[in-house]
């Protein structure tokens, strides 16, 4: 039976309203900077319900075990962070971080320790959502030694109120290790975590700061770039942004022409590779997705792993060609695998998760065991040099 001709005209005209809207949304978003800034980084989304980032109590944390302080930038903006201790090194010293002892020292004061510098993703601030369990989780890989640096970028929560761009990120991660150095860990005990733009911001300073001997690299739930990732990426994990003209690769190449911030994490990891190979430094890098993350599609860790080893072999090889000849290993019985790769110098390694969404994965065991993983690794390469 054929629809009535009233209801015709109705799904029309809303179709016809509905196309309208969003390629004005397109149109505007493509001329504006400003509003580019705020749909990819979300930074005045503030998600604690009310509670106070300066109590980080409120967020399940013991008196005294965080540390809430401002670091500055090379180029003066101001930065909120949180330096979160591990548990056992908490009890040891509980009754002076009680009466309101700083924990830099304690950091300082022991060789053993390392810091896992921790670069969150959209939206929000360092308290929001999943990322204080995720703290806690990272933490208890070691409790006596493992220490994080929590920081919100500019533009984001409790920090400067300066719009956020790629090179200001950059910038704020830069001035978060300089601060861990100058706390007194040597960059061979820093741990770089990054999860979502996280991952693209702390591949970003360890671009800048490839002279570095990093304990290691883990990425998780990271994208190639903006550009590839435009077309299947979800504001706020709902919103589809370039979905609706994906089958139109012109319409979405004119799009990301306008983009201020494209973020070639893929290039960066590469040329982060392809440096600490030719001076024959060490590096560890882990990439980790789970397969059912709807807000960045697994893929892109696919390519990332693609152009780090092709980096490391310093070979030109197709991602087809390098996919079909990529030696998968299957672990549990929920579908989940590894790739590694080892060179004299460094080991990349890909971790595909069964589950654990786009946020949720940072709190599972296989982010704990990434880092205390990369932090054995390194404690291995001190003692032969001792």
């Amino acid at each position: 039976m054929a629809l009535p001709f009233s209801t015709l005209r109705h799904l029309a005209t809303t179709l016809l309203v509905s196309s309208l809207l969003y390629f004005s949304f397109l149109i505007s978003l493509a001329a504006s900077p400003s509003l580019q800034a705020h749909v990819l980084y979300l930074h005045s989304v503030g998600k604690t319900w009310l509670r106070n980032a300066t109590e980080p109590e409120h967020f399940g944390f013991l008196p005294g075990q965080v540390t809430p302080f401002h670091f500055s930038t090379s180029d003066g903006e101001s930065l909120h962070a949180w330096h979160i201790l591990p548990l056992a090194t908490y009890l040891t010293h509980q009754t002076a971080l009680i009466a309101g002892n700083q924990t830099r020292t304690i950091l300082a004061d022991d060789p053993d320790a390392f810091l896992v510098i921790y670069f969150h993703g959209t939206a929000g601030n360092l308290a929001s959502g999943w990322r204080p369990p995720g703290y806690r989780a990272l933490s208890a890989g070691d409790p006596e030694r493992i220490h994080v640096l929590a920081f919100d970028y500019r533009g984001f929560g409790l920090s400067s109120s300066t719009p956020p761009t790629e090179p200001g990120l950059v910038e704020d991660g830069i001035a978060a290790v300089r601060w861990a150095l100058d706390a007194g860990a040597p960059a061979s005990r820093i741990v770089l975590y990054g999860q979502s733009l996280g991952a693209a911001v702390a591949l970003g300073t360890a671009a800048r700061m490839a002279d570095y001997d990093f304990a290691g690299l883990v990425l998780t739930a990271g994208f190639a770039d903006v550009r590839s990732l435009t077309a299947t990426y979800r504001v706020i994990g709902v919103l589809p942004l370039l979905a609706p003209i994906a089958r139109f690769p012109a319409l979405v190449d004119f799009f990301n022409g306008y983009l201020t911030s494209t973020w070639r994490s893929a290039d960066r990891l590469a040329e982060y590779v392809r440096v600490r190979e030719g001076r024959g430094g060490r590096y560890r890098v882990t990439i980790l997705h789970a397969r059912d993350d709807i807000t960045i599609l697994p893929e892109h860790s696919n390519v990332l792993y693609w152009r780090a080893v092709a980096a490391a072999q310093n070979q030109s090889v197709g991602y087809e060609e390098f996919s079909e000849r990529k030696d998968t290993r299957l672990f549990g019985k929920q579908g989940g695998w590894f790739a590694e790769h080892r060179s004299n110098t460094g080991v990349i390694r890909q971790e595909m998760l069964p589950n654990g969404g786009h946020n949720r994965i940072v709190t599972y065991p296989a982010a704990s065991a990434a880092v205390l993983s990369t932090i054995m690794a390194a404690a291995a390469v001190a003692d032969t040099k001792s």
